[in-house]
């Protein structure tokens, strides 16, 4: 393992971006004959990357869970989120890549909205729209010349990126039929991704969102199952696995790091939640 403090983040492979969006379609047999450098390699990309699964199929690591991508599918993965490919079987696919200046203000929003990650299958009819928009795409972002040529880019592609958050969104409810709990749950969901690493009390969470703590973790458990507490060490772990896998850091920089100045107790809270001690878990994945 290369010494390293960070989680690496890829740049473009080839010509596929220009100014922060990009977009390709490509064909290959398997992994070995697909050129994209490093993707066969744990890292994170400084984009919002998307693929349009058309034939064959793509086997993606993110997070530490397995997806299979396949035919008339579309995945969606997220800057924060690590990942890498596993597998490609005589695939093609369209991939297109934006960055957060390029994409619009409440497109961003929405994204940071789309957890968990998963593969998406399309009905016939919307993978035909997207496939025309994607070969559309495709067309602009060839005509390097044109005077318009990153604006016509960047409105198409953001037209796309705009059809996929609402196969994402048709597969949950709509915002206006969401219950009260179901509200606050979502809330609370987007409030911790900003902040799991200052705040670690349910109250802090309540606070944030004006109501009692007795009463966000009601809400919360109704809708998911578990407690406020419970999605809090979650998120901390999922963060504190991925700095034990791709970087080089001590647990006592990632339990700093992670907001942590009790590094016993984050060393016991990470062996509660995980079932193993974070050495065992960096040692275990890595061999």
């Amino acid at each position: 393992m290369t010494k390293r403090k960070s989680i690496p983040i890829n740049q473009p492979a080839y010509d596929f971006s220009l100014a922060g969006i990009g977009i390709a379609k490509i064909s290959v047999n398997d992994i070995q004959s697909l050129s994209l450098k490093g993707i066969d390699q744990s890292h994170r990309d400084d984009y919002h990357l998307f693929f349009l699964q058309e034939k064959g199929t793509t086997t993606i690591e993110i997070d530490f869970k397995k997806h299979t991508v396949k035919p008339f599918s579309i995945i969606y993965i997220h800057p924060d989120q690590v990942h890498r490919t596993l597998e490609v079987k005589n695939a093609t696919f369209s991939g297109w890549l934006i960055n957060n200046e390029n994409l619009k203000p409440e497109y961003l929003k929405l994204l940071d909205t789309i957890t968990p990650v998963k593969p998406l299958l399309l009905n016939k009819e919307m993978f035909s729209i997207i496939s025309e928009a994607v070969t559309l795409c495709i067309k602009f972002s060839e005509r390097k010349h044109d005077k318009l040529h990153h604006s016509l880019l960047k409105d198409s592609c953001n037209i796309l990126v705009g059809m996929v958050i609402s196969q994402y969104l048709e597969q949950s409810k709509r915002i206006d039929k969401l219950s009260r709990f179901e509200l606050i749950a979502k809330a609370f969901r987007t409030t911790l991704e900003h902040n799991f690493t200052t705040s670690k009390k349910p109250s802090a969470y309540a606070e944030a969102l004006n109501i009692s703590t007795p009463y966000l973790n009601e809400c919360v458990k109704n809708v998911t199952g578990y407690p406020v507490s419970y999605h809090i060490q979650e998120r901390v772990i999922l963060e504190a696995k991925r700095l034990l896998y791709y970087t080089d850091k001590s647990v006592k920089e990632i339990a700093a790091e992670l907001g942590y100045d009790d590094y016993p107790y984050f060393s016991r809270l990470f062996s509660k939640v995980t079932g193993m001690t974070a050495l065992n878990f960096r040692k275990k994945n890595h061999d």
